[in-house]
């Protein structure tokens, strides 16, 4: 049977169109924007360890930025507090060396379904089925509507109904990247006392929104014509 190539290529850019989302959404969580709102929130869990929300917003941009930039760990264990020790244990800086890989490796994939899609783009257009290419990323708008729709059930529910919800979900989502209980932490730890669970309820909530407009965007915003 001969290869349809333009029927082919536009069902890979229904699959690419829901990572791009997810990765954008991802980005954007990756900025002082998401931070900064959450720790504004009246109903952000105050830090019984006694960080404040200017010690917060002092120390979490580092964590952060660490994530994007191309520093090495000492960016993080050169950290002190006012009275001399560290900002974080070795436990800790072992598992944000970890979440810098998952999240890094998750960029350059969005980069390169961007990428991707853009190349595609060029090719519909030059090739005559741009009608294709334009229905393919409706497409994959609905799909992605679908994720973002399950994804946002699980964080409210885990908000609005029963905090198991979403740590069944949360435990299921590390046991993905990380072994064991690495990212596990005490209370007292800095990562905690910075990201508590509402942090990361709130954080999946948000990426379920960002993602979903995008969703909606093209389920309906795009009319390919003939």
């Amino acid at each position: 049977m001969k290869l349809n190539l333009p029927n082919f290529l536009s069902f890979f850019v229904s699959l690419l169109t829901p990572i791009a989302l997810i990765g954008l959404a991802l980005r954007i969580l990756l900025t002082p924007v998401y931070y900064t709102v959450e720790y504004s929130m009246p109903y952000f869990p105050v830090d019984t360890y006694g960080f404040t929300n200017a010690d917060r917003m002092k120390w979490a941009p580092f964590a952060v930025e660490y994530l994007v930039n191309s520093a090495d760990i000492s960016y993080l264990g050169d950290l002190k507090f006012p009275d001399g020790s560290p900002l974080y244990d070795e436990r800790e800086l072992s598992h944000m060396a970890d979440v810098k890989g998952v999240v890094q490796g998750a960029l350059r994939v969005w980069y390169v379904s961007v990428a991707t899609l853009i190349l595609l783009a060029i090719i519909a257009s030059r090739g005559g089925w741009m009608f294709e290419y334009m229905d393919a990323l409706r497409r994959g708008g609905w799909w992605m509507i679908g994720f973002a729709v399950t994804l946002g059930v699980i964080a409210g529910a885990g908000i609005l109904l029963n905090p198991n919800i979403f740590w069944t979900f949360f435990a299921w989502f590390h046991s993905l990247f990380f072994t064991g209980d690495s990212w596990l932490f005490y209370y007292s730890d800095t990562l905690i006392r910075l990201f508590p669970i509402r942090f990361w309820q709130d954080a999946f909530l948000a990426a379920a929104i960002i993602a979903l407009g995008g969703g909606l965007g093209m389920a309906f915003g795009i009319k390919p014509k003939l």
